[in-house]
């Protein structure tokens, strides 16, 4: 089978191994895959990643059981927990000590034509959500994580930095808390989506003067970049919340003295609930359509990697 992978470069296979599943596993057909800032990341040095890439599905049964019978539609979470450890034991299987997760560590992909993933990780996609809206589960989950860890209400100031993939799904969740939010904004097309959404934007050309205001209670960072943290510094409150949703390739330099002087609470913001993931795209609570720039055959997965990579691009998908 295809698959694409990272060993040192990026490179298309066409002789992969078929996955053999265990008894707890599923023998997935991926219907259609999703690239995101973490699968570009780890082409940079992030983790230092070698296999398969792609977290990111949505996918068919071909091999499963009677409880997940050859057909059904799913998408899976990207954590595969050894199920006995105190965070496991805890309810906390995101950060189980003895994980694999998919595509990231030491558990073949997405980006294939065939995948494996636990049963206990598998949920049902809904007959009326797409394939094109089941492919943002995994990411908009992770969006819905930003108010299950930080508490953010309806009469706080919040500025999001980074109107991206992720920033614009994040954008989304938080509109409907209700809460005084703006997006900074460096490209039209985001802008566009946002304002079409009712959410209010601020142009990055006048960052200097917002910077100064101080005034957000909370700053949520999903530029994927350091900048973005030392930004969200310059606008945050004292005793504000910073929630970080970016993984940096590299360490990044920031000022911890002012995290200190200022009494700044960081937040890490990783995967989240899937099922309220389903819930809203079943509702159609949130658009996702809109951010699809591109749907590229996984023969072509270079090019669409090139293409995912280029700057201002939202989501780029690869259908195998």
């Amino acid at each position: 089978m295809r698959a694409l992978r990272f060993d040192d470069h990026l490179h298309l296979t066409t002789d992969e191994a078929l996955p053999s599943p265990t008894a707890a596993e599923a023998l997935i057909r991926v219907r259609l895959a999703g690239i995101c800032h973490t699968d570009l990341e780890l082409t940079h040095g992030y983790m230092g990643f070698s296999g398969i890439l792609g977290h990111e599905f949505v996918g068919e049964i071909v091999q499963g059981s009677d409880e997940w019978p050859r057909g059904t539609r799913v998408v899976g979470e990207i954590n595969i927990a050894c199920g006995k450890c105190e965070y496991c034991l805890g309810g906390i299987p995101s950060q189980c000590l003895n994980r694999s997760t998919l595509g990231l560590s030491n558990y073949g992909g997405t980006f294939t034509d065939h995948m494996r993933l636990p049963f206990a990780n598998l949920h049902r996609v809904p007959d009326s959500v797409t394939d094109e809206q089941a492919v943002f589960t995994e990411p908009l989950a992770a969006a819905l994580q930003v108010p299950e860890l930080a508490t953010i209400r309806p009469s706080d100031r919040v500025v999001l930095i980074g109107a991206g993939k992720l920033g614009l799904l994040i954008a989304q969740v938080l509109h409907r808390i209700g809460c005084d939010l703006a997006v900074i904004v460096r490209k039209e097309r985001p802008k566009r989506l946002l304002a079409q959404w009712g959410i209010a934007t601020i142009d990055a050309q006048t960052l200097p003067e917002k910077s100064r205001l101080r005034s957000a209670h909370i700053v949520v960072d999903a530029t994927g970049n350091a900048e973005g943290f030392a930004l969200g510094l310059d606008i945050v409150r004292p005793r504000g919340t910073i929630v970080l949703k970016s993984t940096y390739a590299h360490l990044p330099t920031v000022n911890l003295s002012k995290v200190v002087v200022d009494e700044i609470k960081i937040v890490g913001s990783r995967c989240g609930p899937f099922d309220a993931a389903l819930r809203m795209l079943q509702s159609k609570q949130v658009d996702v359509t809109s951010l699809i720039e591109a749907t590229y055959s996984l023969d072509d997965a270079l090019q669409a990697f090139d293409h995912a990579a280029q700057s201002g691009v939202l989501k780029v998908l690869l259908k195998p």
